[in-house]
């Protein structure tokens, strides 16, 4: 399939007209000056493609202390790999020196690099295929050294050069091969699948911070399940996810056609809109099931308190790839809450503890989590009927704007200190809880005149 053929292609690229008077000023300026310019990589590919290009990059003969005196604003993102960024209005655009890259001796980074002289050389160092296609600003011309113009005629993912000597090179590569196939609705190329297979133990090198960003990125794609299908089965999902496939093969029960663990991906698939943590709850919304699955008498499977084991699990594996504190609170939160069960019992006080619980900027979240939750089982779609009148209810409780949170109460502690003369301390937070407690269930007793007089009784019972 290789080889060393250069194809080149007369083709007029469509740049954004936000961006467009911006590039073409920094390439006149490299030209004036007897300098080559190009447009590389991932860009390419997605103007071709129709994707919107959210980052530009460049590649030049140009040294970095050269590009550096040809432009006024310009910053050493990268500068000992060559790159800086070129700043023109609100924009920034990377442009990188033609790269050699030395050998590669901890599965991540060259020992080496040196500027070569040709973009050919700079291409071939490069990842994949579609990712080894460059744009003559000048000549108004795609040039091709990898066949990756065939490549995304194909729709495949396949490394340029040798799959295995990429991989080893760098392990984060694998991983890009299953997201860039999940973003782009590619198949990855067999002997690049294969490959991935033969390198795992580089890839184990990455670190959770660089695995945990691709995660992200797959699960941001139109169809995570893709992606996630590819780490499933070439074993780089072992490696850093190993809970989630514990659920592969273990069946549930009569309202769901999947295991646990293809429910799971397909209720990720389901989250509409572009929020990847509402995703990545919707994959670890289940990660409990497998440890609190237990075969009834009438061959039907329970997971009693899944959502709480689920929680404790999901909270190790968001602090093991290095999540944030908070993308950690909202995602446990999600999953812990996601099994609620509305009845027409509840009463106006049950919603606004439920409203308590879940927190008020949760909800819309939790819900399209119910949403997916629902599409993911095979059978179902929409939210059923008592959902709906939750959703119904709690929009009224919003309205009245009641008291949720002993934020929303009429006093606060420093008012009880100075009534009681006491100094801050445990007893204040009680005394507010049960007042909260008491104005979830009556709102209207939600004035300073009930509220004093309720926490003197409480007071008074905590000091007897």
């Amino acid at each position: 399939m290789h080889s060393d053929k250069i194809n080149i292609v007369n083709k007029k690229l469509d740049l954004k007209e936000s961006v467009k008077n911006d590039i073409m000023k920094i390439a006149d300026t490299f030209f004036s000056n007897g300098y080559e310019f190009y447009l590389v990589g991932g860009s390419v590919r997605d103007i071709l493609l129709g994707y919107d290009v959210l980052d530009y990059d460049f590649a030049t003969n140009a040294v970095p202390d050269a590009v550096m005196k040809l432009f006024r604003r310009v910053v050493p993102t990268g500068i000992k790999h060559g790159t800086v960024s070129i700043l023109i209005n609100d924009n920034q655009y990377e442009v990188t020196t033609y790269r050699a890259d030395g050998k590669y001796i901890d599965g991540r980074r060259p020992e080496t690099v040196s500027f070569s002289d040709t973009l050919e050389q700079d291409v071939r160092r490069r990842d994949f295929t579609v990712n080894g296609l460059a744009y003559d600003m000048k000549e108004e011309k795609i040039i091709d050294y990898v066949e990756g113009l065939a490549d995304i005629d194909r729709k495949v993912i396949r490394t340029i050069g040798n799959p295995v000597d990429r991989f080893m090179e760098d392990g984060l590569r694998p991983f890009r091969a299953c997201r860039l196939a999940s973003r782009l609705y590619f198949s990855i190329d067999d002997d690049t699948f294969g490959a991935i297979k033969k390198t795992l133990d580089v890839a184990k090198l990455v670190s959770a911070e660089r695995i945990r960003d691709e995660l992200i990125k797959t699960v941001d794609t139109e169809k995570p399940s893709i992606g996630l299908e590819y780490m499933r089965k070439s074993g780089l999902m072992e490696l850093f996810l190993p809970e989630l496939l514990q659920g592969y093969s273990l069946t549930q029960n009569k309202f769901h056609v999947y295991d646990i663990y293809y429910h799971s991906v397909y209720s990720c698939d389901a989250i509409p809109g572009s929020d990847p943590i509402i995703r990545l709850a919707a994959l670890l919304h289940d990660v409990g099931k497998s440890a609190t699955r237990r075969e009834g008498e009438d061959g039907e499977s329970t997971f009693y308190n899944h959502e709480i084991i689920g929680s404790k699990i999901t909270g190790k594996i968001m602090k093991r790839l290095k999540f944030s504190n908070e993308e950690i609170s909202r995602v446990t939160n999600l999953v812990i809450n996601h099994m609620f069960h509305y009845t027409d019992e509840w009463t106006d006080g049950a919603v606004r503890r439920f409203i308590r619980k879940v927190g008020l900027e949760n909800l819309e979240d939790l819900f399209l989590l119910r949403l997916a939750d629902r599409r993911g089982n095979g059978q179902r779609d929409g939210l059923p009927a008592p959902i709906r009148e939750l959703q119904r209810r709690i929009n009224i409780v919003i309205e009245q704007d009641n008291a949720l949170s002993v934020r929303d109460l009429d006093i606060d502690g420093h008012i009880l200190m100075s009534e009681f003369d006491i100094r801050p301390g445990p007893v204040i937070g009680k005394i507010l809880n049960e007042l909260l407690e008491m104005v979830l269930d009556d709102p209207d007793a939600n004035t300073r005149e009930i509220l004093i007089a309720k926490a003197k009784e409480i007071f008074s019972e905590f000091s007897e």
